[in-house]
């Protein structure tokens, strides 16, 4: 298992004419053991709106209630990670979609009450990720989890847990070789704009201290330093470049490599 990449890959960057589907099959048939995180807000929020459910947002985080997790689960165990794994298998590679709930992988509890079914990652168990590594497969996952954690009598058995962190814990408990963040930005860039080819997982503090990272970046590289405690290599790049991942896998650098300080 050292040797496993472990990839996050959102609805920002994937789309008809993406590459990374095609990189993934490339990859896999070179030999490499590749497990694929996505996300899928986008999607949600486009279903909640054709049903009619009323979506709130604080702080750039969706409140989840249970008819929003009920559509959540869904759109991003159903329709976004079967539309993953369908069209890696079209193309000839051998994938299989799976949630965090899938052998109880992702155990979590409620992050913030205040949030609803928002659940923040407690557990890994590796297991079921490994026995389709070694079938030769590429686990797909959808970051919905197991509400395994403090769960009350009536409350329900799943909880919507942000892909980064999902992505950042998976690559730590399987001490994988890489985790790839495939992003709609070139990197992480300086307070003027520059993007940073290295940052120090202490640097990373103090650019999230003084806001020049915010927003969406702030889990991504948070489960990079999560990543990092385990020894992962941690990379941030490029998304909506053509065949970013496999150049990323050759050694082109592009983005931004994120370090443990000694």
């Amino acid at each position: 298992m050292k040797n496993v990449i472990v990839i996050k890959i959102g609805g920002s960057t994937f789309g008809s004419g993406d590459t990374t589907i095609e990189d993934i099959v490339a990859l896999q048939k070179q030999g490499k053991s590749l497990v694929v995180v996505h996300g899928g807000g986008n999607a949600v929020t486009d279903w909640l709106k054709r049903l009619g459910v009323a979506t709130k947002f604080v702080r750039g985080e969706r409140v989840t209630d249970k008819p929003t997790l009920e559509v959540a689960t869904a759109v991003l165990s159903g329709l976004v990670n079967k539309e993953i794994t369908a069209a890696i298998n079209v193309r000839g590679g051998r994938a299989c979609g799976i949630s965090g709930v899938d052998g109880a992988l992702i155990e979590s509890g409620v992050k913030n009450p205040d949030m609803g079914f928002v659940g923040a990652v407690v557990k890994v168990n590796p297991a079921v990720l490994e026995a389709l590594l070694k079938a030769g497969l590429v686990p797909v996952v959808s970051p919905v989890s197991l509400y395994a954690i403090d769960r009350p009598a009536d409350a329900p058995l799943l909880v919507n847990v942000n892909g980064d962190p999902v992505a950042g814990d998976i690559a730590a408990a399987l001490k994988a070789a890489r985790l790839v963040f495939l992003t709609d930005v070139a990197g992480i860039a300086d307070a003027s704009g520059k993007v940073l080819s290295r940052l120090s997982d202490k640097e990373v503090e103090a650019l999230i201290a003084s806001g020049v990272i915010s927003g969406g970046m702030i889990p991504k590289v948070n489960a990079c330093l999560q990543a990092l405690k385990a020894g992962v290599k941690t990379r941030i790049i490029d998304g909506r470049k053509p065949h970013t991942l496999l150049k990323e896998i050759e050694g082109i650098d592009s983005g931004t490599t994120i370090y443990k300080e000694k």
